[in-house]
């Protein structure tokens, strides 16, 4: 007897707690400040949330998330340096997308780092 389990775990944005706080560090576009829950979900199901535990920032052009600290100023152009919380040692050389210090494999793209 096979038994196939299909589930996982995913974040989606509750509310928008303050609109066009900064730039996106995915896309460059406009990023809202949101509250968001972590959603388990068994066979696609919604099944269990929880609260997020502080506001991430939340690009709607590609649906990414990520921390204030690593956001762009709002009125910054797209060619504008990130911030020096976010190096190019943190960066993935293959997907270019933020990825934290401790991390040996780009959670993204599945490369080496």
């Amino acid at each position: 007897m096979f038994f196939f389990f299909v589930g996982g775990l995913e974040q989606q944005v509750r509310q928008v707690v303050k609109s066009g706080v900064g730039r996106c560090i995915n896309c460059g576009s406009r990023a809202d400040m949101v509250e968001y829950d972590k959603v388990l979900k068994l066979f696609f199901v919604p099944v269990w949330r929880w609260p997020g535990k502080e506001p991430l920032l939340y690009c709607d052009n590609c649906k990414f998330l990520f921390p204030r600290s690593y956001s762009l100023p709002p009125n910054a152009d797209a060619g504008t340096p990130l911030p020096p919380a976010v190096s190019d040692a943190l960066r993935c050389r293959f997907c270019d997308r933020v990825v934290e210090s401790d991390f040996r494999f780009c959670p993204f793209c599945g490369s080496e780092l």
